[in-house]
C-alpha cells in the first residue's frame, strides 16, 4: 500500500509526488507530458544562438551600410573627352546620384577614364524622382529605366524588412528559452539574402539599360565598393540563417517525445 506513495525527481530537478488512486496517478501522467513539451535551452545552445546571430549581424549591417551609399556605380567619361584640364564622372546607388568634375592632373596617367570617384574636385548630388513623380534620370545624356531601380529598391527594402523580422524571432527564442523560433528566423535571414542578391542583380540590368539608351557619349562602367559589400551581406545572410537550421535540428518534435528515464528505483 505505501509503495503506492512514492517521491520523483525528473531530469529537471523538479519534484513530484504521485498518490494513490487513479486521480492521482491521472495528475502524475498529466504533470510528466507537460513537463516533457517544455524544452529549456542550456548555456551551450544559447551560446550558439548568439553566435550564429552575431554572423547574420554582420550581414545586416554590410547591408545597411552599403544600401545607404551611392557607391554602387561608377561611369565615368574619357579623361580627354573635354579636351580641357578638367573631366566628368558620375556614380549612383539605389536612391541618389552624384556627378563630380575632377581634375585631369590627378588622375593616373596610366588611366584613359575619368576617375576614380576619391579624387578631390566638385561634387553635385540629387536624390532620384522615382519614388516621388516616377521621372526618369538623366546621366551624360543617358536616361534610367525608372521600373528597374525601383525594383532593385524595392527588393533592398524588402530584405531589410525579412532582417527585422529574423532578428524579432531571435530575440524572442532567447528571452523564452525556447528554440521553437529558429525555423522562422533561418526563413527570414535566409530570404532576405537572396533578395539583397536579386536587388544587386536587377540593379545591374539598370546600369545595362541606361548604357544602352544612348551611344552619344562613350562610358566606362563599373560596379563599386557599395556592390561589393552589400553582395557579401547577402552571402553572409544566408550562411547565418543555415546556422539557425543546424541549431534547430536538435530540437526536432519527434525528440520530445522520447520517454524519459527514471531515476528512481
Amino acid at each position: 500500500m505505501w509503495s503506492n506513495f512514492f517521491v520523483q525527481q525528473d531530469e529537471d530537478g523538479r519534484i513530484g509526488v504521485a498518490g494513490a488512486g487513479q486521480g492521482g496517478g491521472l495528475g502524475g501522467i498529466k504533470s510528466g507530458r507537460g513537463q516533457r513539451r517544455t524544452h529549456k535551452m542550456s548555456d551551450s545552445e544559447e551560446g550558439k544562438i548568439k553566435l550564429a546571430f552575431f554572423v547574420a549581424i554582420i550581414g545586416v549591417t554590410l547591408t545597411v551600410l552599403g544600401m545607404g551609399t551611392e557607391f554602387w556605380v561608377e561611369l565615368a567619361q574619357s579623361k580627354n573627352f573635354s579636351n580641357n584640364q578638367t573631366c566628368q564622372m558620375a556614380h549612383y546607388g539605389l536612391w541618389k546620384g552624384c556627378i563630380r568634375t575632377l581634375w585631369v592632373a590627378d588622375i593616373d596617367p596610366e588611366r584613359t577614364s575619368c576617375g576614380p570617384a576619391e579624387l578631390p574636385g566638385e561634387s553635385n548630388c540629387t536624390y532620384f524622382k522615382f519614388f516621388t513623380s516616377g521621372e526618369n534620370a538623366v546621366i551624360f545624356k543617358k536616361t534610367t529605366n525608372n521600373k528597374l531601380n525601383l525594383a532593385a529598391a524595392i527588393l533592398a527594402l524588402l530584405s531589410l524588412t525579412m532582417m527585422v523580422m529574423g532578428s524579432i524571432c531571435i530575440g524572442m527564442s532567447l528571452s523564452k528559452g525556447v528554440p521553437f523560433f529558429l525555423k522562422p528566423a533561418s526563413f527570414c535571414f535566409i530570404l532576405s539574402g537572396v533578395l539583397v542578391l536579386l536587388s544587386i542583380l536587377i540593379f545591374h540590368q539598370s546600369v545595362l539599360a541606361l548604357l544602352s539608351s544612348d551611344h552619344s557619349i562613350p562610358l566606362h562602367h563599373e560596379l563599386s565598393w557599395s556592390v561589393a559589400c552589400v553582395g557579401s551581406a547577402g552571402a553572409i545572410l544566408i550562411f547565418g540563417g543555415f546556422l539557425f537550421i543546424i541549431l534547430s535540428l536538435p530540437f526536432s518534435p519527434w525528440q520530445k517525445c522520447l520517454p524519459h528515464k527514471n531515476s528512481a528505483t
